[in-house]
């Protein structure tokens, strides 16, 4: 995923509540999924991360001799400057671009079924 070019504010901004409950007719709803969404964009980033700074891992050998990686040092500033997985959830949401499903809807028509079976 390309998380420099999502389009998320890189700083805090306030938002109309009333834009998220158009989307959702719950606010609970809302963040749920935002929060939801979030833990999934963190996930993906965190392991992104992590396979990049796996080339500058440090051996027993190395621990000794303590030095400046400027390469390292340039993947984690790269990566402090992305926006952050909240903000990409949330522009998400309000541009329709994630899929929600209501599991109170599944487990209606689950019950429903086996009580036809029944």
């Amino acid at each position: 995923m390309k998380f420099k070019n999502t389009g998320a504010q890189k700083s805090t901004i306030t938002r109309d509540v009333n834009d998220f409950v158009a989307k959702t007719d719950n606010i609970f709803k809302a963040v749920s999924v935002m929060a939801k969404r979030s833990a999934q964009v963190n996930e993906k980033m965190k392991e992104e991360l992590m396979s990049k700074l796996e080339e500058f891992a440090l051996t027993q050998e190395q621990l000794d001799e303590v030095f400046e990686n400027q390469e390292q040092i340039a993947v984690s500033k790269f990566y402090e400057s992305l926006p952050k997985p909240w903000a990409i959830a949330m522009k998400e949401l309000l541009n329709d671009e994630i899929y929600m499903r209501d599991a109170d809807t599944e487990v209606e028509e689950d019950a429903e079924d086996s009580n036809k079976d029944a």
